[in-house]
């Protein structure tokens, strides 16, 4: 069901904006790399969460595949099968496939379960969501 929660969707806000910051200016090894493509799957189940009403297990899994499907695109290098050398497209995207940032977007779909079940109040029941406003 398609909804609007400003809540979920200032939290992605921010969280783009920090994704980006790390992708412009952290070129280390550990932020950059890790905690960058944990921070990623969390963006996304937020910003799905801003607009569609469903399930915290549903939406996790939803925000983990996506992370998955950009890791499988870097993979076969379609950036540079489309011959699309944009630096706005590589910080989105990515540029080269990694198997440790398969387990970080799970490590962050993790924590957002986890999350969303331990605050008080929280989505997590699915029959809560029948009622949820």
């Amino acid at each position: 069901m398609l909804c609007f929660r400003k809540g979920y969707f200032l939290i992605s806000c921010g969280l783009l904006l920090l994704e980006v910051l790390i992708a412009l200016f952290v070129h280390d090894r550990i932020i950059r790399p890790y905690a960058g493509d944990f921070l990623a799957t969390i963006f996304v189940y937020c910003l799905f969460s801003s607009f569609v009403r469903a399930s915290v297990g549903r939406l996790a899994l939803v925000a983990l595949a996506f992370s998955y499907l950009i890791e499988g695109l870097q993979y076969i290098n379609l950036l540079d099968r489309l011959d699309w050398h944009s630096r706005a497209a590589r910080i989105v995207f990515g540029s080269h496939f990694e198997w440790s940032d398969l387990l970080a977007y799970t490590l962050g779909a993790l924590l957002v379960v986890g999350l969303e079940y331990a605050r008080p109040g929280g989505r997590a029941p699915a029959q809560k969501l029948a009622g949820e406003r």
